[in-house]
């Protein structure tokens, strides 16, 4: 319990700690592995079962498809093994003493390769520019303006919008207003309300000369660097991406590189190869040679076989083969650290779009019901479901609130600010309160015409490890205390492809488990996006319900207020109170943070970059190939001495 108290308190450190340290040597490094030195290759074979839908960085914010991104274009800051920033393509910075204003130096002689490694282009200030303005061209239909908004970079809104209200021009069609003055209308004969021009140069991203790069923001962002190691302000070369055009990010040869590693081979559901970039700049850091994933569906289940075989160099482990492979193999069998970069959280969905069969006219009165949902949301016992994760300590696991603990802190940490303390020191699990609920919710929806049982319809996504079984948990766990009778969990796999374009943004669930990863360090990063009026998360703002839309409408106005304060104590109060609009009303059910997950692995964990937000934890930069996995107790030792490490850089760092 000690240690896991420090190792959050470390996290709260290393989120609010903003400065330049070195990284220390290896914990636990296997000085004997091949390491890319010239005495052997130093090939890291693992296998994955989600394809790719597109490696077009400027366009997309899964992570999934933004981890060979995150290894091949580097970005101008970078985290250390520490989580301590450090510099990458910019060589230092600095900023306005009201932070409205930061300059970054980017670092000469940097050049973009292809996927053969042939050098192309420098790398230069003009990279970053050519990017913000593809991002924030509507026409190009990128999910990253958000995090420019988010930034308040100068025009960065107005020129999305302008380009926005061009777009809807295209196919609009001639009409009159009320007034009978003409007017454009779209698609559905809506009157499209004309937008001010804004350029290009208008937005706050300028080159004021080939190294130099300026970002101009409309109010303070101390938090500004942690928003850099994310794929809305990755550097593209302007004139390449021009000419790729729609096919930019579609394939290997549709890349440029300027990071540790090229992606040389990209088969997709077979395999993709990243070697070792022979131009990087800061090639000494690099310590693997070849990075060769292969495709295979059965991923979870194969990989532990393969590994043993020697097939593969990773292999995450099942709880239900975990304590029989530990009585042979402990001396190869680590955990993961506790992280808090993912937060997941049980959503229902407010706009049913799933077959008649499942009932969603039902379920929409349901859902509307608050009685119903706080039923489920007392009535589920998180540490029951957390067992397919970890059997050891599932209790370990539970997150109370949607934004984690220690993520972020003012005075305190968030997590105790607005309200959210009684559900940080306090538990969901109540039968009895769920049982109330229930009775409550059988009256209320009986008298609205609402039958029973509620099919209350879960998916999934099949290529995720324990995800299926954590679903029949569920299924079994909330059936037998609130009664069959009452609701009929109907669990269901998606698709092995796209389940999130399928599933999820489509609408085509009742209950299901999501997730948000944060991009920057900031009281806001995971309570804006994921519930905003546009979200593909939850549709709340789609209910056509009166109470429901009362209560999203006090989260939208603390959202407001609280992206308003300048003051840090007023905005973290502010924003807090939002969360807990959604908690208090049982809009979200907070499960867990990423899953501590027990594997044979031979990478060292604690020698990669660390951060918790953004995808500084998917670089492999860094970390060695040890010949053998870490057993548990190697494990804990060097956790332990990465966990001295880190107090000693942080507390150097603050310095």
């Amino acid at each position: 319990m000690k240690r896991t108290k420090r190792w959050l308190a470390l996290l709260l450190a290393g989120a609010m700690t903003l400065s330049l340290a070195a990284c220390g040597g290896g914990t636990a490094q296997n000085t004997d592995a091949p390491s890319g030195d010239g005495s052997a290759p130093a090939v890291y074979r693992t296998l994955y079962s989600s394809e790719v839908e597109t490696m077009n960085y400027l366009t997309t914010t899964t992570l999934n498809n933004l981890v060979i991104p995150a290894n091949v274009v580097d970005t101008l800051i970078e985290y250390d093994c520490y989580g301590v920033v450090q510099p990458s393509l910019a060589e230092s910075w600095e900023h306005n003493e009201d932070y409205t204003q930061w300059t970054f130096h980017i670092r000469q002689g940097v050049k973009w390769v292809d996927s053969t490694g042939a050098e192309v282009a420098d790398v230069t200030a003009h990279d970053w520019v050519s990017a913000a303005r593809y991002i924030l061209d509507a026409h190009n239909g990128s999910g990253s303006e958000y995090n420019w908004d988010v930034a308040r970079v100068t025009n960065a809104a107005n020129y999305y919008n302008y380009t926005a209200y061009q777009l809807a021009l295209e196919t609009a069609t001639d009409g009159t207003d009320e007034n009978g003055n003409p007017v454009k209308l779209d698609e559905e004969g809506n009157v499209i309300e004309e937008v001010a021009e804004v350029t290009v140069d208008d937005i706050g991203v300028q080159a004021t000369d080939d190294y130099t790069l300026v970002y101009t923001l409309d109010a303070p962002c101390s938090y500004f660097l942690s928003m850099l190691c994310w794929s809305a302000f990755m550097p593209v070369n302007g004139e390449f991406l021009e000419q790729c055009g729609d096919s930019f990010g579609t394939s290997a040869e549709t890349l440029l590189y300027c990071g540790p590693f090229i992606l040389s081979s990209f088969k997709p559901q077979e395999e993709r190869v990243m070697t070792k970039n022979a131009s990087y700049w800061d090639i000494d850091n690099v310590f693997i040679d070849e990075i060769r994933e292969t495709y295979n569906a059965e991923a979870s289940t194969l990989s532990t076989t393969m590994y043993l075989q020697g097939e593969v160099d990773y292999a995450e482990i099942s709880a239900n083969l975990l304590d029989s492979l530990l009585n042979d193999y402990s001396d190869q069998i680590h955990p993961s650290r506790l992280n808090v970069d993912y937060s997941y959280w049980y959503l229902f969905n407010f706009d049913a779009n799933f077959d008649a069969q499942y009932e969603p006219e039902n379920w929409t009165i349901a859902v509307n019901n608050e009685n119903f949902r706080q039923s489920i949301m007392h009535g589920l016992d998180r540490v029951n479901a957390l067992q397919v994760y970890d059997s050891e300590d599932p209790e370990a696991l539970v997150s109370n609130t949607i934004t984690p603990l220690s993520f972020a802190s003012a005075s305190k940490d968030y997590a105790y600010y607005g309200g959210l303390d009684k559900y940080t020191d306090g538990e969901l699990f109540d039968a009895d309160l769920a049982l109330e609920y229930k009775e409550k919710a059988v009256a209320e929806l009986t008298a609205e015409g609402c039958t029973f049982p509620v099919k209350v319809y879960m998916r999934y996504n099949p290529t995720t490890t324990n995800w299926a079984e954590e679903c029949q948990l569920v299924e079994q766990q909330l059936e037998n205390l609130l009664g069959a009778d009452y609701i009929d969990v109907i669990v269901e796999a998606g698709p092995e492809t796209s389940f999130l374009s399928a599933v999820r943004r489509t609408g085509d669930y009742g209950l299901m488990k999501c997730n948000w990863g944060a991009d920057y360090a900031d009281a806001s990063a995971f309570v804006v996006d994921p519930f905003g009026t546009d979200s593909t998360y939850s549709f709340i703002f789609a209910s056509e319900d009166p109470e429901t839309q009362g209560y999203y409408q006090q989260y939208l106005d603390l959202i407001e207020a609280g992206l308003a304060a300048t003051d840090e104590e007023e905005r973290y109060e502010t924003i807090a109170q939002a969360e807990a609009v959604l908690l208090d009303h049982a809009f979200v059910i907070p499960i867990h943070t990423s899953t501590r997950t027990y594997a044979f692995s031979k990478l060292n964990v604690f020698e990669g970059p660390y951060a918790a937000f953004g995808f500084a934890t998917q670089r492999y930069k860094g970390q060695h190939l040890l010949d053998k996995s870490m057993g548990m107790e190697e494990f804990e030792a060097a956790y332990q001495t990465w966990l001295d490490e880190r107090d000693a850089a942080l507390a150097a760092a603050a310095q």
